[in-house]
């Protein structure tokens, strides 16, 4: 479904915590667990509650709260096993993987999944995790580039036989991957993701990637995002989808809502939080046109890592839903949820949330008949 188009309903995704501390820096209750039978009881709760897809973080060592962290592409592996119908998104560092092995794996997971493994590539935020493990770190651009190289090569190896490819980073000769990943007309390989928010990031997400995530904004913010893709994808004779993430307080009244994202900020870690800041927003102040990630995150911002606060789906269903629906109408195909209390709130959207955006949706088909 192209960026070009509206869907016909707005698919929906969430943070796999296989990571310890939740999705916010805070030490306000997070009835989370990042062990491997919470995470697969949750997964099976999501896709019995209208969730689609589940993307599994990438950390290699504790920062910033996550003392604990398990491998994605191995958690994804297993989360597959565990569930029928639900996708499993593994976040990827270039630079710490080499795409013809990741290539590897992604096949054979896809095969024993029946078509369910996608990959997020992440053009790395945290330069600890390189530096720490002997790896060079590469200037903003130049990993944006990597990333570019590294998703040509993995869909090429997927889809094509005897693989040649001579580029900056990568160099394959005569490579053929059999068996190939479970590929379709409607599905051609694996879905491939592009995180980010820079210039470099909405080049290479419509140049190269299935999907383009965003960290949470504003509609002002997506509209920009999606303009600027939009643009990218069309000349290259291309279709994009637009993901956002968005941390997601559904509650029976907003005053109730709203005291739970005060408590959040109120409660935050302040000095992880802090830490985060200075370890990041270099990352988006590196970039030519200060359009990186984080480059304008406040401190509120932060607390929720991936600005999920910033899309503001935050109040009763009815208002939630309705924000959403509202993005939807502005391109964006697949909302990606943050929690608090994972298990009972996606049980809670997918019963008092999800049947209200479906609802406004059939509204809005009817209206266009």
């Amino acid at each position: 479904m192209s960026t070009e188009k509206i869907a016909d309903e707005i698919k929906f995704a969430y943070w796999v915590p296989n990571v310890s501390g939740g999705l916010v820096t805070s030490d306000i209750e997070q009835r989370t667990g990042w062990d491997f039978e919470y995470n697969k009881r949750l997964a099976r709760t999501a896709e019995n509650n209208g969730f689609e897809y589940a993307l599994s973080q990438v950390r290699y060592e504790a920062s910033y709260g996550a003392e604990f962290q398990h491998e994605s592409t191995s958690f994804s592996l297993a989360l597959l096993g565990a569930t029928e119908r639900l996708k499993l998104i593994a976040a990827v560092h270039p630079g710490l993987w080499h795409p013809a092995v990741l290539a590897k794996f992604g096949a054979t997971a896809d095969i024993l999944s029946g078509g369910r493994f996608a990959v997020n590539v992440v053009s790395g935020w945290f330069k600890d995790e390189f530096t720490h493990l002997g790896e060079p770190w590469l200037e903003h651009d130049e990993r944006y580039r990597r990333s570019a190289e590294f998703l040509e090569v993995i869909r090429k190896i997927w889809t094509e036989d005897n693989v040649d490819y001579r580029g900056d980073f990568y160099r394959i000769h005569d490579f053929t991957l059999k068996p190939r990943p479970l590929n379709t007309p409607e599905r051609p390989n694996p879905e491939l993701f592009q995180g980010g928010n820079s210039t470099a990031a909405r080049n290479n997400g419509g140049r190269f990637s299935d999907w383009y995530f965003s960290n949470g904004k504003s509609f002002d913010g997506v509209t920009e995002q999606l303009d600027d893709l939009r643009a990218v994808a069309r000349a290259h004779d291309r279709e994009v989808r637009f993901g956002l993430n968005g941390f997601i307080i559904a509650r029976d009244t907003e005053a109730e809502a709203r005291d739970t994202l005060r408590e959040i900020v109120e409660k935050a870690n302040k000095p992880a939080v802090e830490g985060f800041r200075s370890a990041v927003q270099q990352a988006g102040s590196a970039t030519g046109d200060k359009k990186g990630m984080w480059a304008d995150s406040s401190f509120e911002d932060l607390v929720q890592y991936n600005d999920g606060f910033r899309t503001q789906l935050i109040g009763t269903p009815e208002q939630v839903a309705e924000r959403i629906v509202a993005y939807k109408k502005l391109g964006v195909d697949l909302v990606l949820g943050g929690f608090l209390h994972f298990q009972e709130e996606i049980e809670y959207f997918g019963q008092r949330v999800l049947p209200l955006v479906r609802e406004l949706e059939a509204v809005d088909r009817s209206a266009t008949v």
